[in-house]
């Protein structure tokens, strides 16, 4: 049975910080959905290399593109967040798996642009850069708790 939250009053900031960054994760992920399933072009203001990244064979999970599996993930990340926010417990371990299996993939993801691919695309980037700071906020929030247990 899930339970309901732990506090009624307090809201556990960093979790909830972290329920609003995955937005913009969400968001990209949605945009290159879209742009994918519309065959739109993107254009790439930052580095150039999007086109050879989003049009390589390691885009797609069969015929689903690899940004709608993004923006599930990042759509599961921020209903976590916001029930661990709001004191639902049991999100949080939830979350901390999540966020782990997001953070492999982007490394995996990372390593395929920079040795395989040898381009960057500026939007998987950014969901590189998304990733790893709602890493270090879920880690960084659990530590934090098992320190002040501790104390």
């Amino acid at each position: 049975m899930i339970s309901g939250p732990e506090s009624q009053t307090k809201i556990a900031w960093p979790y909830l910080i972290a329920a609003l960054v995955s937005l913009i994760g969400l968001g990209d992920a949605i945009y290159l959905t879209i742009q994918d399933m519309t065959g739109a072009s993107l254009r790439c203001t930052i580095v150039s290399g999007c086109s050879e990244v989003l049009s390589s064979k390691y885009a797609h999970i069969g015929s689903i593109p690899l940004a709608s599996v993004g923006a599930l993930a990042y759509f599961a990340f921020f209903s976590l967040a916001v029930l661990a926010a709001f004191g639902y417990s049991f999100a949080r371990p939830l979350l901390t798996v999540l966020v782990a299996l997001m953070f492999l993939t982007t490394l995996w993801l990372l390593y395929l642009q920079a040795f395989v691919i040898r381009h960057f695309c500026q939007y998987c980037l950014l969901s590189a850069a998304v990733t790893t700071v709602l890493l270090l906020v879920v880690t960084g929030s659990a530590w934090a708790r098992s320190h002040a247990r501790k104390s």
